[in-house]
């Protein structure tokens, strides 16, 4: 499975409004693995950068001057990201941008030259509903050293994403079905090999939870005018003979 983890940078929040790609950062999966072949532009965007934007990747209208235009990189980005599954942090705002450029160029939407398209960022809202769940966060979240980040850069933020996204999604290869390698049985049967489950943490209730709980059980207790069934061991069944 290839993936590719994606990120932009604009000189504005609005492509409908004339806003363009400064900088595109894409890092590569293959089978959950980095393999080192990332793909990294910086475009003229021919426009200057908003204010906020600027303060945002600090990428200026002079540094930008002599980079490519869009339409000279686009053939390349088009043949890296062929047919992968993509991975964006609130895909809409980059989608939208790679979409008013193609068009300008008379290409395709970005969709159609990809397989799938993930939003990381609707995925972490639906595993940690009410949090705060920018990249920043994650990487806190997870562990994930962002320290060396001062300002947003396209291939920066593309590598701590995949961090994050293989953070995110480490249960889903718990338990695979590997047909190649595994083989089978002298009776015909398919053997699975099973790779090694994620590591269970477990929180210990605290002094204060524990309190709370035996007065739960006492009150439990008097309503039932005797011993709650939460207070009972569990009856084992004796071996067989």
């Amino acid at each position: 499975m290839r993936q590719i983890v994606l990120d932009t940078e604009t000189t504005g929040l609005n492509p409908r409004t004339g806003d363009r790609i400064i900088e595109i950062g894409c890092v590569e999966l293959l089978n959950r693995q980095l393999t080192g072949n990332n793909l990294h532009f910086y475009i003229n965007p021919e426009r200057d950068s908003e204010e906020g934007a600027l303060a945002v990747h600090g990428l200026t209208t002079e540094f930008l001057s002599d980079k490519p235009k869009f339409a000279a990189i686009v053939d390349e980005f088009r043949d890296y990201v062929r047919d992968a599954e993509i991975i964006i942090h609130n895909a809409p705002f980059d989608v939208g941008f790679l979409d008013a450029e193609f068009k300008l160029l008379g290409l395709p939407p970005f969709k159609e030259h990809v397989d799938n398209i993930i939003d990381s960022l609707q995925m972490a809202k639906e595993q940690h509903p009410g949090r705060r769940n920018s990249l920043d966060a994650l990487c806190d979240r997870y562990g994930i050293s962002n320290a060396h980040r001062t300002l947003h850069g396209g291939l920066l933020d593309a590598a701590l994403l995949a961090e994050v996204y293989l953070a995110m999604t480490r249960g889903q290869n718990s338990l695979t079905m590997d047909l190649a390698a595994g083989g089978d049985d002298e009776d015909g049967a398919v053997k699975l090999e099973l790779a090694p489950l994620a590591d269970v943490i477990v929180v210990a209730a605290s002094e204060a939870e524990l309190g709370l709980h035996e007065t739960l059980l006492n009150t439990l207790d008097k309503e039932v005018r005797g011993t709650c069934v939460w207070r009972k061991e569990p009856e084992t069944e004796a071996p067989p003979a």
